[in-house]
């Protein structure tokens, strides 16, 4: 979880849009296909998730799975026409929890609430955040949400934490960090089944060391919660760390004397930055400077935690206290930022609201953080990619349409 950069401007009533109303802006998906036919899908306004824009064309679906893609008339008569525009379904990789639920929580009906929360929102693939916790915590906690990436309900497990700089912790409880010491990477690496990417402060003891043995697993080592200068982020980099966490972010700000480890960052074309675009976090023009500036790195999340979906109100957050006043969640009286109340929708429509591209904003929503964790099959309205399809409007407002080519219904 992050703490705001120094700054960054707050977005006035930047609530949660709601997304009950009609199934679909153009109305809904009547029915997927059987497992024994093909459905095909028209559209006025098609991206595929590449570099061209929204185009006339159509989908066609078998088995969950995307068939076929092409612009222009449709090889034969459409099943089902939606009129809005129709693009990849939003990959989120750093989501803490929804609904009034946690990733961190026991309790598998919470566990199911926190992902249908933001799958009604059009997040066809999420990744569960867990905060820090004693290795003995998350290796229950992974135990649980196992099942969930073994079903393909979660895309897999982001640790953030417990290997944080304690200056730099943000909605961390500071009795629960910890070094990575070779013991403790080797209990993590066991659980390389579900986890998919570390959060690390490379200035720690032994973290260059963990950083490579994380890389060499196939695990994303991404660099945050830091206090490092420019060249240990450098060095972190060239050990094989490959993703910033929530960028600016709980770490030092980029400064004319002493960039730190957002220049490093920011300047190597290997590494994927996260962006936190609720008006709160950072400044929406600066998440938008981000995106146009590296655009195939860009990486949109939420750092969502339990409000994310729900209203004012008092929450937890790894057992810290959270009090969420005008869609803004801070640790008990105090300032700190405790995650955002946002789902990934949110997101997209308050950048195109701020002035930025819809395609470059639903790309760094998609594609980009599929490219980010190497997730498969997702991302990108490709043949034989899960048919998971969002309708969106010019304003950037988007509603779920098929998650794996079943309907999805909005919330």
């Amino acid at each position: 979880m992050a703490e705001p950069s120094d700054g960054g401007a707050p977005m006035a009533g930047a609530e949660e849009r709601s997304a009950s109303g009609p199934a679909g802006i153009g109305g809904p998906i009547e029915r997927a296909a059987g497992p024994d036919q093909s459905w095909l899908i028209a559209s006025p306004g098609l991206w595929e998730g590449g570099q061209s824009g929204f185009r006339a064309g159509w989908v066609e679906l078998a088995q969950g799975r995307i068939k076929a893609v092409g612009f222009g008339p449709s090889p034969r008569p459409a099943d089902q026409t939606v009129d809005g525009l129709v693009a990849p379904g939003l990959v989120d990789v750093h989501c803490h929890g929804g609904g009034g639920a946690s990733f961190t929580d026991p309790d598998p009906d919470q566990l199911a609430t926190a992902i249908a929360v933001h799958r009604r929102a059009g997040t066809t693939t999420l990744v569960a955040s867990l905060v820090s916790a004693s290795l003995e915590q998350i290796e229950a906690q992974l135990d649980r949400l196992r099942p969930l990436v073994e079903a393909g309900e979660l895309a897999g497990v982001h640790l953030e934490g417990p290997w944080l700089a304690p200056g730099k912790r943000g909605a961390h409880d500071p009795e629960l960090l910890s070094w990575p010491t070779p013991a403790a990477v080797d209990r993590v690496l066991a659980q390389s089944d579900i986890v998919r990417m570390v959060t690390i402060a490379p200035e720690l003891p032994g973290a260059l060391a963990a950083v490579e043995r994380l890389s060499e697993a196939g695990l994303v080592a991404a660099i945050g919660h830091t206090e490092a200068d420019l060249a240990t982020a450098t060095a972190a980099i060239a050990a094989g760390a490959r993703g910033a966490t929530h960028l600016f972010n709980a770490m030092p700000p980029l400064s004319h004397r002493a960039p730190g480890p957002v220049l490093a960052l920011w300047r190597d074309r290997r590494v994927f930055c996260e962006l936190i675009a609720d008006g709160h976090h950072l400044d929406l023009d600066l998440v938008g400077f981000v995106l146009a500036q590296i655009p195939d790195r860009a990486v949109l999340i939420t750092d969502a935690m339990a409000a994310a979906g729900m209203g004012d109100g008092h929450y937890q957050l790894g057992g810290l206290p959270v009090e969420v006043a005008e869609g803004v969640a801070r640790l008990a009286g105090q300032s700190t930022i405790a995650g955002s109340t946002i789902r990934l929708s949110q997101a997209v429509a308050n950048l195109v609201a701020a002035g930025q591209p819809l395609v470059p904003t639903l790309a760094a929503a998609s594609a980009g953080p599929a490219d980010y964790l190497g997730l498969p099959g997702v991302g990108r309205l490709v043949p034989g990619a899960w048919a998971d399809l969002v309708e969106v409007d010019p304003s950037g407002r988007v509603k779920p349409l098929l998650r794996r080519g079943r309907p999805a219904a909005a919330g």
